[in-house]
């Protein structure tokens, strides 16, 4: 027998849908705009930059970012094209690619951060009270949990991958960067 959403829950639900399209579809204008970033390269800048060395693994940031691993690929080819990421292969693990950010890909994060987090304020933080940013955390918390997602960025290649002395470039488009030793 189906349980159908009562009226109070189909237009909380439809709120929702709503209300998550538009900003993410502002939040990724934003970046576009005035960056020339995608959300969805500027998430990835992100879970490299708070990574140690400023590396993970492929696998790690389709995961971190709960996107394919070749939506990912893609996206981090734009992003080496660019010169904001290398990839290198794991030298303990002949098969593993790990995404490096360089220099130049931290300082474009630098530059694109607080015009992003003015963004997010003033699409979504400024316009509620802070009881209701906590219902948010805690609601969102519960449907990340109760659907199995691993919560945790930035977690660490269980095999030493993220020392970038103990890689190599995969592409002769990543050469020209140098990726930062230390973690963000």
């Amino acid at each position: 027998m189906t349980r159908w959403l009562s009226a109070s829950q189909q237009q909380a639900w439809r709120s929702y849908l709503l209300g998550t399209t538009l900003l993410a579809d502002r939040l990724d204008r934003d970046l576009r705009d005035k960056h020339g970033l995608s959300m969805a390269e500027y998430e990835i800048l992100v879970r490299l930059s708070e990574s140690p060395n400023r590396a993970l693994r492929m696998a790690e940031v389709a995961d971190s970012v709960k996107n394919s691993r070749s939506r990912i690929t893609h996206t981090v080819q734009r992003l080496e094209s660019s010169g904001f990421v290398v990839r290198r292969s794991c030298a303990s693990d002949g098969r593993g690619v790990i995404a490096v950010l360089t220099d130049d890909g931290f300082s474009k994060l630098a530059a694109a951060a607080p015009d992003h987090v003015e963004s997010v304020r003033t699409s979504l933080i400024d316009g509620l009270s802070d009881e209701d940013v906590a219902v948010i955390g805690r609601v969102f918390g519960t449907v990340a949990e109760r659907l199995g997602t691993d919560a945790a960025v930035g977690a660490m290649c269980s095999n030493g991958c993220h020392d970038g002395t103990s890689s190599r470039p995969l592409s002769s488009a990543g050469q020209g960067g140098s990726a930062s030793r230390s973690a963000s």
